[in-house]
This record gives structure tokens, sequence and C-alpha cells, in this order.
């Protein structure tokens, strides 16, 4: 058993221990919010038919965009892609949405998202996966890295 002195001597010797700070931690919630941000406004900018406003999410110029099992001419190459395949008109664009998203932080400015898309048009419905690496860059997130697998 320990002596009432010998406690008070054990007490007083914790407290004027320094305290332990607590590592520093990144606060992922908020990073993913602001991931998921960058994606609802690519989705409404092109459910807009604002092409321009939809690649603001992609890391410009530096982007690798796969799809159909070849790689895309980086921004510019993805943008012209979708004004020559999808723009002129909404029933050609289609409307898109994401879904199913998750979002993994790998780092304090990198994360792994993967998610569900739709592209619901009256011609030729689309619908897959989007594997994409979101890099924070000079404070705002983009996706360096965009993989889509359609069915």
């Amino acid at each position: 058993m320990i002596s009432r002195g010998a406690f008070l001597g054990l007490a007083a010797a914790f407290a004027a221990a320094p305290a332990l700070a607590a590592p520093a931690l990144t606060d992922d919630a908020t990073e993913i919010v602001a991931i998921r941000k960058v994606i609802a406004d690519m989705e409404a900018a092109w459910n807009r038919g604002d092409f321009n406003g939809y690649m603001q999410g992609f890391q410009n110029p530096g982007v690798v965009f796969v799809s159909k099992g070849r790689f895309q001419d980086g921004w510019q190459g993805t943008l012209d892609h979708y004004v020559r395949d999808y723009g002129g008109s909404p029933e050609k664009r289609g409307r898109l949405r994401f879904f199913d998203i998750t979002i993994q932080m790998l780092a304090p400015d990198a994360a792994q998202l993967v998610s569900r898309y739709e592209l619901v048009k009256p011609d030729q419905p689309q619908d897959g996966i989007n594997t994409r690496l979101m890099r924070k860059i000079d404070g705002r997130w983009v996706i360096a890295l965009n993989h889509v697998s359609s069915r």
C-alpha cells in the first residue's frame, strides 16, 4: 500500500512533468468535404453544359486521364474530347451523376476517390466506375489521375 505522502509526491511529480503533446493530425473530415465539393461542382457544371467549369476539377495541364483503354491528351485533349463527343445539346450531353463516393486520405495533399457514375442520355446511356487520385495543389483539390471503367 502506498502512503499518503508517497502518493502526494507522485501526484506532484506528474503535475510538474511537461505535458505530452498530441501528434499533429490533419483534419481529414474537412479535406473530404472539400473534395466532395469539387466533385459536386463538376457534376453541376456538366449538367448545365459548362465543360470549362467541369474541367476546373482536373489538374491543368498535368492531368492523366485514362478511358476506353487509352490515354487522353492531357487537360486540353480531355476538354476537346468532351466538347466534340458531348457538346451541342442537352440530349447529346446527358445528365451526369456521381454516387457511392468513397474517399481515402493518403497524405495531407493526396487522396484516393472511387465512385460510380451514370450518364443518362437517350441514345447511349453510360455507367461505370471512376478511380481518381486527388491532389491538393496551391490549396485547391484537383484530379491528378482519372481512370474511367465503363460498362
